[in-house]
């Protein structure tokens, strides 16, 4: 098989490993671009028959693609799907988007997770509004510039808006091209290489489709375990198939165990049956969205003095710690908690947003007007079955 032009550059150790896995001769063909040719070929001939049939597929409207790019940055399509369709009916336009309430938006958002992508759709959208006139920017280094925009992302929307020859290297996109050339360590320590990989096999007369392909065949059939190999398109090309390897690849970077955090938590009522909630500062994983108040067990700490200690800091009253309501885990891309909630009585002092953005006492029947976190949920639902 002829060699792919990874690197005009001096050869580093990584991109001679990529370039030695694809440095096999092909009877059929000697001349360098074979292989890319047959790769894109196949690619695109299986694309048109096993192609995913998705809403954002439909449109050319760089608004809409952009919005589907953001939510499919590590969740699931089948998880996309609806909140992509309410998005749209609730903010149509840019411009619709850029003027609404934060609080709006990150309940539009409420279950979906890394929340930080809406603050930054909605951030941008003010961008574009006030520095390119409402209109989504069509050059690459516009685009990138946009809060929340990475590498991958703008050019999946301006291969799909534009047609532009853009390359892309998503999580499916790094495990395809790892079996390719059966890459001998984690992708995330081989980036430029496989961003050139990338961009040396993208069609450049049909990258729209290429990038779309590329995407589905690691969706659907180079998957992360048990890879449909037999059906595979590149089968022929692929140096982990060939090897007998696909399983172990592509290789992962050895990971610690995920941390975990003992956290007590406050459900406060006053003497009109109110809830004290708090939203959160807008810096951080969950930033602007409202929580059941609460805080780190410290060592040696029982649950009912972490949360009178944590709501005397962070809001400024005196509470009575009651029964507790639930007990909810949850995992974090980066840690665990547990949140160990109990009812709590207002006693004493005026509420004060001391560690927080705002607080608001709210009734039951209000609640779900307020963007909560996927475990505050819990508790919210906690609350309406067990009182």
């Amino acid at each position: 098989m002829p060699r792919l032009p990874l690197d005009n550059r001096k050869p580093t150790a990584k991109n001679l490993s990529l370039q030695h896995s694809l440095d096999r001769t092909d009877e059929r063909d000697r001349s360098p671009g074979f292989v890319i040719a047959s790769l894109r070929h196949t690619l695109l001939s299986w694309y048109g028959q096993f192609g995913r049939d998705l809403p954002w597929r439909q449109s050319r409207d760089p608004y809409s693609l952009w919005v589907s790019e953001v939510m499919l940055q590590q969740t699931q399509v089948k998880t996309v799907m609806p909140y992509y369709e309410r998005w749209l009916n609730l903010f149509p336009t840019i411009e619709g988007l850029a003027i609404a309430e934060q609080q709006q938006v990150l309940k539009a958002w409420e279950g979906l997770g890394y929340y930080a992508r809406a603050r930054n759709l909605h951030r941008a959208a003010q961008v574009i509004v006030s520095h390119h006139d409402g209109v989504f920017p069509d050059r690459l280094v516009d685009v990138i510039q946009l809060p929340g925009i990475g590498r991958t992302t703008a050019g999946g929307i301006l291969s799909a808006a534009f047609n532009q020859p853009v390359a892309i290297l998503d999580g499916n996109v790094k495990r395809v091209l790892a079996r390719l050339v059966a890459l001998q360590m984690p992708p995330n320590r081989a980036l430029a290489d496989l961003w050139q990989l990338s961009e040396v096999l993208l069609d450049q007369q049909q990258p729209r489709d290429f990038n779309q392909a590329i995407m589905d065949l690691g969706a659907t059939v180079c998957t992360p375990h048990q890879p449909l190999c037999p059906i595979c398109p590149w089968k022929e090309h692929c140096q982990a198939y060939n090897q007998g390897i696909q399983a172990k690849l592509p290789m992962s970077e050895t990971r610690a165990p995920l941390p975990h955090k003992s956290i007590g938590v406050a459900v406060i009522w006053n003497d009109r049956g109110q809830i004290l909630i708090d939203r959160r500062r807008q810096e951080g994983l969950l930033g602007g969205l409202w929580e059941f108040p609460g805080g780190k067990v410290e060592a040696g700490e029982t649950i009912e003095a972490c949360i009178q200690r944590e709501i005397r800091e962070e809001l400024g009253i005196e509470i009575a710690v009651g029964d507790r309501l639930i007990v909810v885990d949850h995992a974090y891309s980066h840690f665990r908690v547990t949140l160990n909630v109990h009812h709590c009585r207002y006693i004493s002092g005026e509420p004060q947003a001391i560690e927080c953005d705002e607080v608001r006492w709210v009734t039951l029947a209000d609640i779900d007007r307020y963007p909560f976190p996927k475990a505050n949920v819990q508790i919210i639902d906690a609350l309406r079955t067990k009182g």
